[in-house]
């Protein structure tokens, strides 16, 4: 892909439960490995609201509108990856004791305003009051600054925290796997589970590199606002947050352009550093689900020209693979891996 498309058109992916999440130009996938050793491919169709509304094409608004659709659709699969991923013993019975998809929707909404909720109230809402009962901080320009420091430790030890849980590590995984298939597809190179695991798992566009970027300039948003004396004045704040998101979703946007890059090095850098602790190295496995993703939203002229003959079809399946089929490559007791297509 050329430089000048790559800046138009960038895939996008998300680390999910034994899975990854890929969005394409036209299509959103996610593949997630079963406890039974199946890859479950799950395509559908995907335009974002910021090429249907002009108002989205606006500079700040298009970062912030593009901030909550992300936030919903990546709720929304990691909703499903958890289900499929689970052991067949207990998907059975979540069905069992689901009342219908108004309710898992509902369910589902209620997750998304109660996580936002909380982390409004964990990075934005907690740094002010900690700002409070630091002395020094009278003035607009050291509250913010003392206020930035409190929200950007947390932000940190929030990371580290989940990285030391045993399940985040597979995620984290996942998250590499994601990366290296990007940056493998990014760097026109043949797209091979062997030259994924190759590529490097740090990307400049990752949600890690985001969320640390949205901490920095909150400091300089909040700054002009002064130091905030009353509930209204610190709940104004929390309107700015999309602001917030919208102008690190443009420094991220220009950081991804080839000319920009070299300028953009000192704010992407912090969030390549990160990444040390939110991706891990996958294994080849890990890297043939994230194929599996990026391929089925790839187009078939572009899929066939990526993935050499010699390696597995990666095209979107069919409803189901025969079950009874067996690949005489398999060695004596080793159970074939099939591929469901859970459109």
């Amino acid at each position: 892909m050329r430089a000048e498309e790559r800046e138009s058109f960038a895939v996008g992916g998300q680390a999910v439960i034994e899975g990854v999440m890929m969005r394409g130009r036209d299509f959103v996938a996610c593949a997630v490995r079963t406890s039974e050793g199946e890859i479950v491919l799950k395509k559908e169709p995907f335009r974002s609201i910021l090429s249907r509304l002009k108002l989205a094409k606006v500079p700040i608004v298009r970062g912030a509108i593009g901030l909550v659709e992300t936030m919903i659709l990546g709720m929304r699969i990691l909703s499903y990856s958890a289900e499929v991923a689970m052991p067949p013993e207990e998907r059975k019975d979540k069905e069992k004791g689901e009342g219908g998809g108004l309710k898992a929707k509902l369910g589902l909404g209620l997750t998304l305003v109660l996580a936002f909720v909380l982390g409004l109230g964990i990075f934005f809402y907690l740094p002010l009051i900690l700002t409070d009962l630091v002395p020094g901080t009278e003035s607009g320009l050291a509250f913010n600054i003392v206020d930035g420091f409190f929200r950007l430790v947390i932000f940190l030890a929030y990371i580290w925290g989940i990285s030391l849980m045993p399940d985040m590590r597979r995620v984290f995984e996942y998250h590499g796997a994601e990366h290296k298939t990007i940056n493998c597809y990014e760097s026109d190179m043949q797209l091979t589970p062997v030259n994924i695991k190759a590529c490097t798992r740090f990307h400049p566009r990752c949600g890690t590199s985001f969320l640390l970027l949205v901490m920095v300039v909150s400091i300089l948003v909040f700054i002009p606002l002064g130091r905030p004396e009353s509930i209204g004045e610190r709940l104004l704040r929390l309107a700015f947050v999309p602001v917030i998101g919208g102008v690190s979703y443009e420094l991220i946007k220009l950081s991804a352009q080839e000319r920009f890059f070299r300028w953009m090095k000192p704010i992407v850098m912090p969030g390549l550093w990160l990444q040390r602790v939110t991706t891990r190295e996958p294994d080849l496995d890990q890297c043939e689900v994230a194929l599996r993703s990026l391929a089925a939203c790839l187009e078939p002229e572009e899929l066939a020209a990526r993935i050499p003959m010699e390696e597995p079809d990666f095209s979107p399946p069919p409803m189901h693979y025969d079950e009874d089929a067996i690949d005489p490559d398999l060695e004596d007791g080793e159970a074939p891996r099939r591929e469901v297509n859970a459109e």
